[in-house]
């Protein structure tokens, strides 16, 4: 199974392609989507929409999984953020992908095994468990790659309950 794993952002998209075979999870490709803060608000997530649909057509992921809008106090960016969720869930729709979304919470809890984890303890766990040479940068890309890890892990337990 092919999972696309993407941290939702204007500035930074970090997306990251896992493939599970058996118990093994491995990382296929990593980055981020990158704008920048000159460009117009549409610009910005067209570049987002059109680089994440060149990244599913590439690799035909079998389903994406994509981080909630968190709320904290900042509403100011958490306007743009649902701008940049709706073009990945619209590049989703228009490919017939699957999505799942998960909270951070939920995120944390499957790849650290505690749902208030920091930033370095899933950085460094989802480097273990891909195997990665180096730690992913920047933060997003980590962040991607663990919701690709937890939205395998989802589904993977779905099957698995289905099969009962």
């Amino acid at each position: 199974m092919l999972t696309l794993g993407i941290d939702p952002g204007t500035a930074i998209c970090g997306y990251g392609l896992v493939e599970m075979t058996g118990n093994h999870l491995k990382a296929i490709e990593y980055g981020a989507v990158i704008t920048s803060p000159k460009s117009k608000p549409e610009d910005r997530l067209l570049k987002i929409y059109n680089e994440l649909d060149a990244i599913i057509k590439k690799y035909q992921p079998d389903v994406m999984g994509v981080e909630q809008l968190f709320f904290n106090k900042n509403i100011t960016t958490a306007i743009p953020v649902g701008q940049a969720r709706g073009v990945i869930l619209l590049a989703a729709a228009v490919n017939g992908i699957e999505i799942v979304e998960r909270t951070p919470l939920q995120v944390k809890q499957s790849v650290v095994g505690y749902g208030k984890a920091t930033k370095e303890q899933v950085i460094y766990m989802v480097e273990k468990l891909l195997n990665l040479p180096k730690k992913p940068h920047p933060d997003d890309v980590a962040d991607a790659l663990a919701v690709a890890i937890c939205t395998t892990h989802c589904i993977d337990s779905i099957a698995w309950r289905n099969k009962l």
